[in-house]
């Protein structure tokens, strides 16, 4: 992308300081013509960007959009109009529900093993007790809601305390972990028109699966 846009300035923004640090490194040896501000923020907050001079284009990759409600995806959008009158944003599209089942349930186990991190790190951080292998990942397609949900289903009744707070899980019982939405070109064109985009601009892949937006403020 960058590569392509030759941009003036390049403002990566992410909450963690290791990565920022990781990415400027990377960024200046690849691009050594490249001037890069690292920006350390919550995206999903108000950012302040002084050192971009020129024009902005806000890059928004992959698909986390679709891990914010409508709602909030919407509010993300108008808030990031206020910052760059341009956005690149990648949005997982609407497919078939067997595709999407496999790609969330994949026989390798990276999903699952994602989703079951979750507890590992509820133990590390909030001084947790979960034990990760009585509870198994599991994913699917609900179509009402256009979204894949991930929940983690406890194997057996069980206790679990985690910072101060005691939980009772019945068998079967699940933790709604993740919900990742899926929209069609329509759809999403329509949600970034409410926050005051028009979509200028559409690229996807071959077989349709994926899409990046360029949108132009209104």
């Amino acid at each position: 992308m960058i590569r392509a846009l030759r941009p003036a300035a390049y403002l990566p923004v992410d909450i963690s300081d290791t990565a920022l640090e990781r990415t400027t490194r990377r960024l200046a040896r690849e691009f050594p013509w490249l001037d890069v501000f690292p920006v350390r923020g919550d995206f999903s907050r108000p950012i302040e960007l002084a050192k971009a001079r020129a024009a902005r284009v806000s890059y928004f990759p992959g698909s986390t959009i679709g891990n914010l409600a409508p709602e909030e995806a919407h509010a993300f959008l108008a808030m990031a109009r206020d910052q760059a009158g341009r956005m690149l944003v990648g949005v997982d599209l609407k497919k078939d529900a067997q595709l999407l089942h496999a790609a969330y349930n994949d026989a390798r186990g990276v999903t699952a093993a994602f989703n079951l991190n979750l507890l590992k790190r509820v133990n590390r951080e909030l001084g947790g007790d979960f034990q990760p292998r009585k509870f198994s990942h599991y994913a699917f397609y609900n179509a009402t809601l256009g979204r894949i949900e991930m929940h983690l289903v406890s194997l057996a009744r069980q206790t679990v305390r985690v910072a101060g707070h005691r939980f009772s899980f019945e068998r079967g019982e699940s933790i709604h972990t993740e919900n990742s939405y899926k929209y069609s070109v329509e759809e999403f064109r329509a949600l970034a028109a409410r926050a005051g985009y028009s979509g200028k601009r559409l690229w996807t892949d071959r077989r349709g699966l994926f899409a990046l937006h360029g949108l132009t403020a209104t």
